[in-house]
């Protein structure tokens, strides 16, 4: 029926065409020259059905607003200088006087992109067929329903079929409740219930409400909009407790560094944010460094940045142990406010050296995009950011537990007195631990470069989270502070959309008070004679 509909309304528009002097082509193409939006309209949904070799380049180039048009009725296909007969593929040697664009109105707009849909059903190429079924299904327009049927009549990828069979559903519902069988829009009620997702909700939702609507598909969809709720509000929930795994890993990632430096010297870094900051900044140097002298390596650049990232910002913590942290051991507040000092004389360096806006660090393709997984988007940076805080807790606990410098660490942290008694050098560890915790600072600078603005202002979001998880996960104990870091984050996350993003933090850091009353040493307490005494 659609095809004999579209060659009965091609062959008017011949029969029109050859009426009309002066137009020298009368076929599938000519109604689009007319001067009335209402026939080229008609003539775009027609092309979808009309078999035409350059159907699908010529409404390509009418949406991409290259098709033109000359009086005499002729279509030509223009990229710049380049010159195209529409109707047969042919380049044009000279370009025709007097080419005049054909414009789009919403209506044109309209049928375009059904014709397009149409013609997407019949390609070979299975992704093109769901493409097309997608749009069809945000459409939702009963004049494809035909088509929709003749599809799923020779459809064999069932992933495709399933999105055709949902699009038909929406068609069906779409359409006034007289003009279809009780029984089919009960199908399409279920068969949307089962897609699920907010478009299959609206769609329901005004089937619910339709005073015309039969009762039984009333009743259906309201219980069909009831269970998409509840699925939404679950998957919802995961998604945020996603986001929170990924706040969290970041920092895990801050959060190990101050623990080791808090637990094994007592001495609390209000510098350490800017660790932070400088290793997202060293990120953003290196890709620019590779895209600069070496592009082929531009897609790894955020790798190349890992290891340096590292040794700048662990560099650079020895150099703040020796030169400032040593003097002022035993001193704690003098050693906090020397601390915050040098944090703000490395924001205003970093800002007089790259200038107080952000900077983008791009997003290798790699890493970009997302995989969806029912109702909720993993997406792929922040899945790397998991993996990768992973990694770096598993090789710090592999240094801690079996090399020398993680020995003695471990020893200094449960009693610094009877280590030095030991024979081990207290000061050098000291130094060691300070550039391993500010190098372990530079990762999380890395890893949140991938998710957040890098600014001079960077490592104040994190400071004070960090000390958080440290203190409420026990010091000094990396088990602690993982188990800290993934509650703090994921709570924080989950309670965003209920209670806000100022409440939530309220709320954890009243619910960290509360269990820091009860347990002064954590979730995981390190157990030591220093510790006991």
């Amino acid at each position: 029926m659609l095809k004999a509909r579209s060659a009965c309304l091609v062959a008017a528009l011949w029969l029109g065409g050859a009426l009309l002097p002066g137009v020298a082509h009368a076929d599938a193409f000519s109604g689009l020259s007319s001067a009335r939006p209402d026939e080229t309209a008609a003539t775009v949904s027609a092309l979808a059905g009309s078999g035409a070799p350059q159907a699908g380049a010529v409404l390509q180039a009418l949406g991409e607003r290259h098709l033109f048009t000359t009086p005499d009725g002729g279509l030509y296909i223009r990229h710049g200088e380049a010159c195209i007969d529409a109707r047969t593929g042919q380049p044009v040697a000279v370009v025709p006087d007097g080419l005049k664009p054909i414009r789009l109105n919403n209506r044109i707009r309209t049928a375009l992109a059904g014709a397009q849909a149409e013609m997407g059903l019949i390609a070979p190429q299975a992704d093109i067929r769901l493409k097309a079924a997608d749009a069809l299904y945000g459409r939702h327009d009963p004049a494809m329903l035909l088509a929709l049927d003749h599809a799923l009549s020779v459809e064999k990828d069932r992933t495709v079929r399933t999105r055709l069979m949902q699009a038909r559903a929406a068609t069906i519902l779409a359409q006034p409740p007289g003009q279809g069988a009780q029984d089919a829009r009960l199908e399409a009620v279920r068969s949307l219930a089962a897609a699920g997702g907010l478009e299959a909700r609206g769609i329901l939702a005004g089937v619910a409400r339709s005073d015309a609507e039969a009762l039984p598909v009333r009743h259906a969809a309201q219980a069909a909009v009831s269970s998409i709720d509840w699925h939404l509000r679950a998957w919802g929930v995961l998604q945020n407790a996603f986001y929170g795994l990924s706040y969290g890993s970041v920092l895990l990632l801050a959060a190990t560094g101050l623990a080791i430096t808090f637990g094994v010297m007592g001495v609390i870094n209000m510098a350490h944010g800017e660790m932070m900051m400088i290793g997202a900044y060293v990120t953003w140097m290196v890709q620019q460094g590779i895209r600069a002298t070496i592009p082929a390596l531009e897609p790894v650049a955020i790798l190349v940045a890992i290891p340096v990232a590292f040794a700048v910002c662990g560099a650079l913590g020895v150099l703040i142990e020796r030169g400032l942290i040593r003097f002022l051991y035993g001193r704690p507040l003098e050693t906090l406010l020397a601390t915050w000092g040098l944090s703000l004389i490395l924001q205003q360096a970093v800002r007089s050296i790259f200038g107080p806006t952000n900077i983008a660090v791009q997003t290798p393709a790699w890493l970009s995009g997302s995989v969806a997984v029912g109702g909720m988007d993993i997406t792929l940076n922040r899945l790397a950011i998991l993996v990768f805080a992973g990694l770096v807790l598993g090789g710090l606990m592999l240094v801690l537990r079996r090399t020398p410098l993680g020995l003695q660490m471990r020893a200094v942290t449960q009693n610094r007195r009877m280590a030095a008694l030991m024979g081990i050098r207290t000061p050098r560890v000291d130094a060691l631990a300070f550039g391993l915790g500010a190098g372990l600072a530079g990762l999380a600078g890395v890893a949140v470069s991938q998710i957040d603005n890098v600014s001079p202002n960077l490592g104040q979001s994190y400071i004070i989270d960090s000390f958080m998880v440290v203190v409420f996960g026990g010091v000094g104990n990396l088990w602690g502070t993982l188990a800290a870091a993934m509650a703090l984050g994921m709570g924080g996350k989950v309670l965003e959309p209920t209670i806000g993003a100022v409440s939530a933090k309220i709320a954890i850091l009243v619910l960290v008070i509360l269990y820091i009353q009860r347990h002064p040493r954590g979730m995981f307490p390190v157990r030591g004679r220093g510790v006991e005494s």
